[in-house]
């Protein structure tokens, strides 16, 4: 690979994306580039291959482009490996059809109720561009496609709503934004480019009249025209939102709408800045990798893969045209590159999308290996923009997520039949190795968005963190319903080899209690969801600022943050050390501060200062300060994991006293071992301090509803393992220390009596390890003042990995997890020592007893910075 996971240090501002604007964007040519050129198109891909000299003449080239797209060309879809995706295409066109057939009054399909209903009315217009799409498929059944009758149906129920429930300004703008903004016009625009001709020969009134529509609901907008300056137009939801203006512009042949599209889409292309921020936008991708949504959501699962298939599908689009010239394209796709392989393939695990990063699509039953074959297709397509061996990787990485993937990926879910021909292709490449994009083994820091990812062969460990600076977790529209403590230091321990959707994914949320998340300390309380405490989806009192789609809504409701800063952490090698101070959330907080009203419920977090040292065989893990400051109960969850009901589970372990143990119940215990022997899979639990362990295996049955009112009422019956640490209410707070070993054998977990772990240190201020085998010390510290850990002294609050290498080296690295330092000093003592290599901002120098290592934080955003030293 070109692009390491630093390189997205160096990618273009804003300022720079903006001067690859197209030149009727703006006054200046565009840039060219010396990359080699492009590989002219396969057969399969519209015929436009070069630029023209005509706005009209590329106004036809992004509609051919589009249809192209969606529709397909005659070379793909003579080809077999699309005949599923055309037949699907078709069955769906068909019972759109026979439910327009079967419409009652107020319907315009059957069982879509319109009138007050804006979900209705945006799935009414989505059928309709269902219809139009099947109209334009080359090589479709011939009684759809080119069927002038069917087309005129099309544009006169699109004038029948728009004359009825769309047209009207005043009239509508009910219910959900995004419906409005975004939805309908998604489904309108590719209606007209769809049936552009059609429209002109059968209701040329039509179209404008469709899109000063659209431009009068984009109110959140200026004039009808995006507004960079709101925060309903940012990231994913832009990237939406210009792509349909340029769609929209290309029907119209309005050259100046497709450049200011393109020209505010390329905006977010910039990676963020989080301390020069363009327009107020946290949204986008981060230089660490990371990508955020709705200001402080972790969501490159969800929003992240839609902003991907947005922007490629935009290159697909513009291809070819006057629009597109390849210094700028190359450009735009080296970024989109470096998404791909900084900020997806980390969180991708034999083709499943870690929890981590979805967000409120946690609840939904069509996730995890549905999403990355989302991901997979816009890889397919960003391939045939890169060259040599960028071109090549990509196209690894496609195969190695195909080969990896414990469930089949099905093509036919790719929206295009292009793609599904690329695809089809890279997999029959001999040439074409399968391999993954970054290494297997790896930690991955993503402090930006406050998630950490720890690979190894074998398995994979991702952890969810929270701060001031990011949500505890996202609730909305009736899903995530009780997501209160995924923030908190939720864990998810993948292990090889498995279909994942037996071990997470909706079922997982159904049937572990919230409570008892893998990883988290939670007070021993009931909570009730949104819908519950208030009747509604939302806190519903405009009074006060609180509407569906307000930002106090957003605050308070739908995705609080976290309520301390620190939250983050170092990684040296493919090691990584992360810290936590558990918080309350902003709603707990403002409430204490009187600036909530008195209805509206909130609730307050358990204490605990929490540290994860991710290494080989082992993720050790210390907590201090475990309690409650109002005296309740409260629970610190080892780990959950979920089986079917019929799997054969074994619990076997030893006592601190060194006696067998095996079955549930309470004890004092050396080590314990999980092991489902119907899937082959197992994990240990080693206790590296004297802490009683409560250890369940129970039959939970619940329907998939109590996540996701809108998910079907589906019973889920499976055995949940629960291994907890429970303290009474009124309990002091205390410190734990537990290693979790993935894969673990009894002989393995036996041998820890011995080594390699030492736990150095464990209270609020510093929390340490060392690992003999590995010669490796890490800490996390938490307070002023200067904190010892075997060789290191560290000032203030810091996260360090130091370890010894040949001939008298050393390694170390240092992250400021707060964020908000400008140093941090870190003295290793003993004979001094020289910098061998050593990051930009690290300076090294001898002191009176060891080696001070002095290195610059201010503006870091969490990123370690390393030397070498002997």
């Amino acid at each position: 690979m070109s692009i390491s996971r630093r390189a997205l240090l160096s990618v273009p501002p804003a300022a720079a994306l903006l001067a690859m604007a197209p030149a009727r964007a703006r006054a200046a040519t565009p840039p060219t580039d010396t990359a080699p050129t492009d590989t002219a198109p396969t057969d399969t891909a519209p015929t436009h291959t070069a630029p023209t000299d005509t706005a009209a003449d590329d106004h036809a080239a992004v509609i051919d482009n589009a249809v192209a797209v969606f529709a397909g060309t005659d070379g793909s879809n003579a080809r077999t490996e699309v005949a599923a995706k055309l037949a699907s295409m078709e069955t769906t066109a068909r019972a759109r059809l026979a439910a327009m057939d079967n419409a009652g009054p107020g319907e315009l399909f059957a069982g879509i109720a319109l009138g007050a209903n804006d979900a209705n009315l945006a799935t009414s217009f989505r059928y309709l561009y269902e219809i139009a799409l099947a109209t334009r498929v080359p090589g479709g059944a011939p009684d759809l496609s080119g069927a002038t009758a069917v087309q005129h149906r099309v544009i006169d129920a699109i004038g029948w709503l728009h004359d009825r429930y769309y047209g009207d300004q005043a009239a509508g703008y009910y219910g959900n934004w995004f419906n409005w903004e975004i939805g309908i016009s998604s489904s309108l625009s590719m209606i007209l480019v769809l049936l552009k001709d059609r429209f002109a020969a059968h209701r040329p009134d039509l179209v404008g009249s469709c899109v000063a529509a659209m431009d009068g609901y984009l109110r959140n907008g200026t004039n009808g025209d995006v507004n960079l300056d709101s925060r309903f137009h940012t990231g994913a939801n832009l990237a939406d939102i210009t792509t349909n203006r340029i769609l929209q512009g290309a029907v119209l042949d309005d050259g100046s709408r497709v450049a200011k599209a393109i020209s505010d889409q390329l905006t977010v292309f910039a990676t963020v800045d989080p301390y020069r921020l363009q327009h107020g936008v946290t949204d986008g991708h981060y230089a660490d990798g990371s990508f955020i949504q709705h200001a402080s959501v972790a969501y490159t699962g969800s929003y992240g893969k839609g902003l991907l298939t947005r922007v490629v599908q935009t290159l697909k689009i513009l291809d070819g045209t006057g629009y597109s010239t390849g210094g700028a394209r190359t450009d735009l796709a080296g970024v989109v590159h470096g998404w791909v392989a900084n900020g997806f393939a980390p969180l991708i695990f034999e083709g499943w999308m870690m929890e981590i990063v979805k967000g409120r699509a946690v609840a939904r039953t069509t996730t995890g290996y549905a999403d990355v074959a989302i991901v997979v297709e816009a890889v397919v397509d960003l391939s045939t923009y890169r060259t040599g061996t960028d071109a090549t990787a990509l196209k690894s990485f496609v195969k190695f997520v195909r080969q990896t993937s414990r469930a089949a990926l099905d093509p036919t879910s790719f929206v295009s039949p292009v793609s599904i021909v690329r695809y089809a292709d890279i997999l029959a490449d001999p040439s074409i190795p399968a391999a993954d994009l970054n290494p297997a083994a790896t930690t991955v820091a993503f402090n930006a968005m406050d998630r950490t990812v720890h690979r190894r062969t074998g398995y994979a460990f991702a952890l969810a963190r929270s701060s001031g600076r990011i949500s505890k977790y996202e609730y909305m529209s009736g899903e995530n319903l009780q997501p209160w403590f995924q923030g908190d230091g939720a864990h998810y321990l993948y292990l090889s080899g498995q279909d994942q959707t037996g071990s997470f994914g909706v079922d997982y949320y159904t049937a572990v209690s919230p409570y008892r998340l893998a990883g988290v300390t939670a007070p021993v309380e009931t909570r009730r969801s949104v819908p519950e405490l208030y009747g509604t989806a939302w806190y519903d009192n405009p009074a006060l600022g609180f509407t569906s789609s307000s930002e106090k809504q957003n605050t308070y409701v739908y995705f609080p943050r976290g309520t301390d800063g620190y939250s983050g952490g170092a990684t040296l090698g493919g090691y990584g050390a992360v810290g936590l101070v558990q918080s309350d959330d902003a709603a707990y907080a403002a409430k204490r501060a009187g600036l909530l009203p008195d209805d509206f419920v909130v609730y307050r977090n358990a204490d605990a200062t929490k540290s994860w040292f991710m290494l080989d065989d082992e993720i050790v893990v210390l907590a201090a300060g475990v309690g409650d400051s109002a005296g309740r109960a409260v629970t610190t969850t080892i780990d959950t994991r979920i089986a079917d009901v019929a799997d054969a589970i074994s619990l076997t372990g030893r006592s601190l006293r060194g006696t067998a143990w095996s079955g549930v119940g309470t004890a004092e215990l050396a080590w314990l071992r999980y092991a489902n022997d119907s899937r082959g899979t197992a994990v240990g639990y080693v206790f590296l301090d004297r802490q009683p362990v409560t250890v369940a295996l129970d039959t939970v049955s619940r329907s998939r509803r109590v996540v996701r009112t809108a998910n079907p009422d589906t019973v889920v019956s499976k055995r949940v393992f629960a291994a907890v640490v429970e303290q009474a209410a009124g309990a002091a707070h205390a410190p734990m220390a537990y290693a979790l070993v993935p894969n673990a054998t009894r002989r393995q977990l036996d041998g820890y009596a011995r080594g390699p772990i030492s736990v150095l240190a464990n209270t609020t201020g510093i929390q340490a390890i060392r690992h003999a085998r590995l010669d490796l010390v890490a800490a996390n510290t938490f307070t002023a003042g200067r904190h010892r850990a075997g060789r290191l002294v560290i000032d203030g609050p810091a996260s360090v990995i130091l370890r010894n290498g040949d001939a008298g080296t050393c390694s170390i690295g240092v992250s400021d997890p707060t964020m908000n330092r400008d140093a941090v000093s870190v003295t290793i003592a003993g004979p001094a020592m020289r910098a061998l290599s050593a990051d930009d901002g690290v300076q090294v120098r001898r002191v009176a007893g060891g080696t001070r290592i002095e290195v610059a934080t201010r503006h870091a955003y969490g990123r370690t910075r390393a030397a070498t030293l002997r």
